[in-house]
């Protein structure tokens, strides 16, 4: 590991706004943030583009990116105190345990921005919009929570239409491509370092917000994962 990496894992240790695998904290977030406003999450969060942007926009809520790269994490924890966003925290854990860290119904929203689509489709139960993720978030979010994906892959796209179709979830919004239309709303014109980067040079950026009303049923897994291998 390079030495500025270590550097900065020593220093988000130090940030009041940062927490690193926290114990108990199931229903007493309001103590993180200081106030009892909605939570609302940015999972795979990076350097936390989303979650600062989405803090500014809306300063009576609160806002946690979640990511296991502390270096990533920094740089997002120590913009946030520079800019005094006091309702933009940040958590190091993996995405696969986030559902330890929530009481039932405490997370308002939740957004996944330009996450690892994981090619091919061998790899799909790493896709955060995999059933497998969604019933951990379903254990925390609350009944009219969302869960928005902004993504530049259409593999990843197409894949959770998919899910959403199959396990018959509610659809709120679709957007094969949000830069086509004249006005971007706030929140979607939001832009992360990868999307500035355009590394996958798709070009389009699609959009997804959906709720999980439902139980999803694990004997429909196994039909997704046929329905993604004949697409390979």
């Amino acid at each position: 590991m390079g030495q500025k990496k270590l550097e900065r894992f020593a220093a988000i240790k130090a940030f009041e706004n940062v927490l690193e695998y926290p114990k108990e904290m199931p229903g007493k977030w309001k103590d993180f943030f200081k106030n009892n406003h909605s939570i609302t999450l940015e999972l795979a969060c990076g350097k936390g583009e989303y979650a600062l942007g989405l803090g500014r926009l809306y300063p009576q809520k609160n806002f946690l990116g979640v990511d296991i790269k502390g270096n990533r994490i920094w740089r997002g924890a120590k913009t946030a105190l520079q800019e005094n966003l006091s309702n933009v925290g940040f958590m190091r854990t993996q995405i696969e345990a986030i559902h330890e860290y929530f009481a039932e119904s405490e997370v308002q929203d939740i957004w996944i921005t330009f996450p690892d689509p994981h090619l091919p489709g061998a790899k799909m139960k790493k896709r955060l919009t995999h059933p497998r993720f969604l019933r951990l978030y379903q254990q925390f979010l609350q009944a009219n929570g969302t869960v928005n994906l902004k993504t530049d892959s259409p593999v990843l796209y197409q894949f959770t239409k998919n899910v959403i179709d199959l396990y018959e979830l509610e659809l709120l919004k679709d957007d094969s491509d949000i830069y086509k239309n004249l006005q971007v709303s706030p929140e979607l014109s939001i832009k992360t370092h990868y999307e500035q980067m355009d590394i996958a040079g798709f070009r389009k950026v699609h959009y997804l917000s959906f709720k999980i009303n439902k139980p999803l049923p694990l004997t429909k897994d196994e039909v997704l994962r046929k329905m993604v291998l004949a697409e390979v």
